[in-house]
């Protein structure tokens, strides 16, 4: 089994409703998504002859994950009122919204899903809330 590691960090806000702790609060993290993919097989032909992919192309589409996220402030689908949602996207304020609670465990996953909808085989992602701590996703 050949593998390829890669990361890409983005800066951003969130916030845990209904959390019994100060993450209730909005506050911001240098996220930090690290990605393994792997392959049985090296591209046989080719540029990437001797490749799983390019580590260019790997680290544009990761670098594309983040960018999504950067500068944001990621909350889970209803968890704001209407009205303060409409204020914030009145004041120009960049919201990632998602249909599940922004835990750095659910980003994990979410950024497995993504990268394996771009046909890669993933074997692990980690997400850094700190250069300490990350939760991590593998199916």
């Amino acid at each position: 089994m050949y593998t390829l590691q890669s990361s890409a960090c983005f800066d951003s806000a969130h916030f845990l409703k209904g959390y019994d702790g100060k993450c209730s609060n909005i506050h911001g993290h240098r996220f930090k998504l690290e990605a393994v993919i792997a392959s049985e097989e090296l591209c046989g032909d080719g540029s990437e002859r001797g490749m799983i992919v390019d580590f260019k192309t790997f680290k544009k589409d990761l670098k594309k994950l983040a960018e999504e996220m950067d500068h944001s402030l990621i909350l889970e689908a209803g968890s704001l009122k209407e009205k303060t949602r409409a204020a914030l996207e009145e004041e120009g304020f960049r919201l990632v919204e998602l249909g599940f609670r922004p835990t750095a465990e659910n980003l994990a996953e979410y950024f497995y899903g993504e990268l394996e909808e771009r046909g890669y085989q993933v074997v692990l992602v980690k997400v850094y809330e700190t250069p300490d701590n990350c939760a991590a996703y593998s199916a």
